[in-house]
């Protein structure tokens, strides 16, 4: 079993079901933490068809999809900010393939991104309660660093110097 990794557009349906899986996941945890339940199904609809992903499209912005065995199974999205600065949202793995190695190629693959786009450096924000996240990262040579947005649930905001390097070629 192998993992390919592509951009792809947001809007496509691997894109959605990802998103869905990604929002659904996260709010629910955080809802679950918070409030001893689970996030309201109106709510949820609400919030998926509201972050479209637009920002993760070209010529701003990129949205990778990583897959495994020929299946939808991941995603990662960087969207500039500034020039020289990127953002690394939505970096998931479904349930079922975690643990099979397609989590650092899905980051690896989106700071390439990045670079294309023009970055120097990548930031992304995350919670407390996503602890195989802030690992992955830290894993990856992201520091913690102060506040670079307000996000009313971020509770940690992370930072990588980028560099040049040349692309890497993936297929395990």
């Amino acid at each position: 079993m192998t993992w390919t990794i592509a951009p792809e557009p947001y809007d496509s349906p691997a894109a959605a079901a990802l998103w869905r899986a990604y929002y659904t996941e996260v709010s629910d945890r955080w809802y679950l933490l918070h409030e001893g339940r689970r996030t309201d199904p109106d709510e949820l609809e609400r919030e998926i068809a509201a972050r479209t992903g637009s920002e993760l499209g070209p010529p701003r912005g990129r949205l990778l999809i990583g897959r495994y065995d020929g299946e939808p199974a991941g995603s990662a999205g960087v969207r500039l900010l500034d020039p020289d600065t990127a953002e690394l949202t939505r970096v998931f793995v479904l349930e079922g393939r975690r643990g099979t190695g397609g989590a650092a190629p899905l980051v690896t693959a989106a700071e390439e991104a990045a670079r294309a786009l023009g970055a120097r450096r990548i930031v992304l924000d995350t919670r407390s309660d996503l602890v195989e996240a802030r690992a992955l990262y830290a894993r990856l040579g992201y520091t913690e660093t102060g506040r670079h947005n307000d996000d009313v649930y971020a509770e940690h905001w992370f930072r990588k110097e980028l560099g040049t390097s040349e692309p890497v070629t993936r297929s395990s």
